[in-house]
């Protein structure tokens, strides 16, 4: 049996290798576009199958398609859903700029498949397609699967981040450490604080992401090849989306103005800015892991991460700690995606944008990795780590900047004094005090009360 067969499009002929679902358009596009070797992400190519299934539902009532074919088109997205169907999406990423190469690779798949469900051609074009331009299909598509990665992975991994930052809080809230401002020794803070102010960040991203659900559950479809709606029913947008939400679970709506969703694509930028934030908050919660955890002798040595794994291939005995370090490098890629987001987004020339693939592939694999990195973040450095009480208690102890306390009593300039003569010397502040004030060691261990002084006031 021969390797290939002959399809034909409207370009002609064309040989496809023999067991390929798909047809000469997708083959087109393998000989091509040989880029990258990265297919379209799987959420992505989910969420087209999806939506195909949904545009034969909402044409069978339009009457647009007869019930076998829609039911067959419906099938055919079945059994794909049930198994290993990335393997016949191979087009790269790097394509046309509208994605119109993986929208006839779906079409071509699931009209094979339909065909053999219903014993009577399917056609790629003419019914699976029917209504449809890659032009709306694809701004849809990307909406479409980013709200699904958003609402299955993302929010749940970011309120697990979150839950577990609030539960560590409450164990270690009777810790208090030395406060660090500009990487210097400042004023004391509880460790719950510390912790607080992780957690309401992202809180904060987390609400920003979600307030930008309602703009991406908008869809493009039914504006055909420019938004005008050529060759669509009337009522296939309102349709479409109807039969998306029941099959995904998710409530989508038809867009206000089609125009701007085919022509831009503002919402996928201002979701990966929010990403971007939510990166750069990361960054910071794993920078402060990172320098709590230094040393153990000759760095901070306030807290220890959980060991995971040997920190060195030549020095026995080292521990370092990854999973921040994998966070922080999670958090490069995501802002770069967005760097390469931002850019494609300012690709919208008249009614299309002409990078719509590669704006996808980004947005999917930030919300991705935001969502993994996070639950391992919570898992294996927040919620393990130990607090090194007697390390907290010696920097406090000597920690000049206690000194702070005196000033409404003893004034800035002679509390400054004090506190250049406490370092100078390396003894304690009190002692210090009590030799350059009237004040008693009484009236100074009160004011001086590491645990007062995290309440803040007078």
């Amino acid at each position: 049996m021969s390797d290939t067969r002959i399809e034909r499009d409207s370009m002609g002929e064309l040989q496809v290798p023999s067991q390929a679902l798909y047809g000469a358009q997708t083959q087109r596009a393998v000989d091509n576009f040989p880029v990258s070797g990265q297919r379209m992400p799987v959420q992505f190519i989910r969420a087209l199958l999806l939506a195909k299934a949904a545009a034969a539902k909402a044409n069978v009532k339009l009457e647009q398609i007869s019930a076998d074919q829609g039911q067959a088109i419906v099938k055919a997205v079945e059994q794909l859903l049930e198994g290993d169907f990335i393997q016949h999406f191979p087009v790269d990423v790097y394509q046309t700029g509208s994605g119109t190469s993986s929208n006839m690779n779906a079409n071509e798949v699931i009209a094979t498949l339909a065909s053999r469900v219903q014993g009577a051609p399917v056609n790629a074009n003419d019914h699976v397609n029917c209504g449809q331009s890659s032009n709306d299909i694809i701004p849809t598509t990307i909406h479409v699967s980013a709200a699904l990665a958003v609402h299955e992975q993302l929010l749940p991994a970011l309120q697990h981040l979150t839950a577990t930052i609030d539960a560590k809080a409450q164990q270690v809230h009777q810790h208090i450490k030395t406060g660090r401002t500009h990487l210097m020794d400042a004023m004391p803070v509880r460790m719950s604080q510390v912790l607080g102010g992780w957690s309401a960040q992202i809180k904060a991203a987390q609400a920003r992401i979600q307030a930008l659900l309602p703009a991406l559950q908008a869809l493009a479809q039914g504006g055909t090849a420019v938004g005008t709606g050529i060759n669509a029913h009337p009522r296939f947008a309102a349709g479409f989306a109807a039969e998306l939400s029941a099959l995904s679970g998710i409530e989508f709506t038809p867009g206000d103005n089609l125009f701007a969703l085919i022509g831009s694509q503002d919402t996928a930028v201002a979701l990966s800015g929010q990403l971007k934030t939510a990166a750069v908050a990361l960054t910071k919660i794993a920078n402060d892991l990172r320098w709590m955890n230094s040393g153990p002798l000759a760095g901070l040595g306030e807290i220890e991460l959980e060991a995971l794994q040997p920190g060195s291939s030549i020095m026995p005995g080292k521990v370092n700690p990854v999973i921040p370090e994998a966070t922080a490098m999670v958090a490069a890629q995501v802002i770069g995606n967005d760097a390469t987001i931002a850019i494609a987004g300012q690709s919208g020339n008249f009614e299309l944008n002409v990078m719509l693939p590669v704006i996808a592939r980004n947005l999917l694999e930030s919300i991705e990795l935001m969502a993994n990195v996070s639950r391992l973040l919570a898992d294996k450095a927040v919620a393990s780590f130990k607090v090194n009480d007697a390390k907290l208690k010696e920097a406090l102890s000597r920690n000049p900047i206690l000194v702070t306390a005196l000033n409404p009593i003893i004034g800035y300039l002679k509390a400054a004094e004090i506190a250049k003569t406490a370092y100078k010397q390396g003894r304690p502040i009190i002692e210090v005090a009590l030799e350059h004030t009237d004040l008693s060691r009484d009236q100074l261990e009160t004011l001086l009360d590491p645990e007062k002084l995290t309440a803040g006031g007078i």
